[in-house]
């Protein structure tokens, strides 16, 4: 299987079919736009930065934006609803946090969780083998909070994102802030993209694998 970060919330997990999570245009956040169709998109909440599912989408793509639970295309999702805000989405209104099985690997896709998770949230989600985090604090949780969810979901992989890159026209924090918090021996840079097997998975413990553009 293969993980490519299209940059933002926007990454792309190809197996037997093409997941893309979270596309955005590019021009509107200053960065280069997600280069790929996808045969399944999934969009935690119709903000500009993440609900650019026309991008991305090919000939026959299902596209879910909805709390869902389902199957598309042979991938067993299940959406949970969460908040963009810490007041029950009164700032900022409501997302889905999509766990998928592809494979039979797990991912749960965060997209941008406003509020640390409860425990009901937390068993919904668990266990997961991959689990995308945003970081950059201010729209979403922070380096703290994003630590706290990653400690209480314990996936086998978390993958920071929404943070600050070059380019970039949100005013969020760069991903060193949630990496200091971090132990440092869990950090592995895989670059932009990377192809693995479930061998390649810690069997203890999560590893932090940070991608770059």
């Amino acid at each position: 299987m293969r993980i490519r970060w299209h940059g933002h919330a926007c990454f792309e997990v190809d197996g037997s079919v093409k997941v893309v999570t979270d596309p955005h245009d590019g021009k509107s956040l200053g960065i280069a736009p997600p280069n790929v169709k996808a045969d399944l998109v999934l969009v935690s909440h119709d903000h500009f930065d993440h609900n650019c599912a026309r991008l991305v989408q090919g000939e026959d793509s299902s596209i879910i934006t909805k709390p869902v639970m389902t199957v598309e295309k042979g991938v067993r999702i299940e959406g949970i609803t969460a908040d963009h805000d810490s007041d029950g989405g009164a700032k900022r209104g409501h997302i889905t946090l999509f766990k998928f099985e592809l494979d039979g690997t797990s991912f749960c896709h965060l997209g941008d969780l406003g509020h640390r998770l409860d425990d009901s949230q937390v068993d919904e989600i668990s266990p997961v083998d991959f689990l995308f985090v945003p970081v950059g604090d201010v729209f979403t949780i922070g380096p703290e909070a994003a630590k706290d969810v990653i400690a209480r979901i314990a996936p086998k992989v978390a993958i920071p994102m929404h943070y600050r890159v070059p380019g970039l026209g949100l005013a969020i924090q760069p991903v060193q802030n949630f990496l200091k918090v971090c132990d440092q021996k869990q950090i592995v840079r895989v670059g932009n993209e990377v192809e693995f097997t479930r061998e390649d998975l810690p069997e203890t413990g999560t590893e932090i694998w940070l991608f770059s553009k």
